[in-house]
């Protein structure tokens, strides 16, 4: 009932920026606390960022503190994530999810984009 599509992902060289952008529909928007979760090659899939439903609280992975920001517009249903300084360890597979009963596993997710960054 909740479809969540990404875009924004692509090719940068390393200190370059991109915006990730995750558009929801099918449920009311402003109920949703929503992340942003890489996955690269050999690794386990990591939380990255995460936005509270007013988008006043934020939590990051260290890794990306100072580089990455999330945010949401709550009227325009659709949050961000903010990529600057870009490094080749970003480089992963980056998927938008929405929490359900208090959990991101048990949530809703997006079919992903990709992000390659270039040395």
């Amino acid at each position: 009932q909740v479809q969540l599509v990404e875009s924004g992902g692509g090719l940068v060289q390393a200190g370059g920026s991109l915006r990730l952008s995750c558009a929801v529909s099918g449920r009311s928007f402003s109920y949703l606390e929503m992340g942003w979760f890489r996955q690269a090659p050999g690794k386990k899939r990591e939380l990255v960022a995460d936005i509270g439903r007013s988008g006043s609280s934020t939590v990051y992975v260290e890794s990306v503190k100072g580089r990455f920001t999330i945010s949401r517009d709550n009227a325009k249903a659709t949050v961000y994530l903010q990529m600057n300084t870009l490094k080749p360890e970003d480089t992963a597979l980056y998927y938008c999810a929405a929490k359900s009963s208090g959990s991101y596993e048990a949530g809703y997710w997006g079919q992903g984009t990709q992000v390659t960054v270039s040395s």
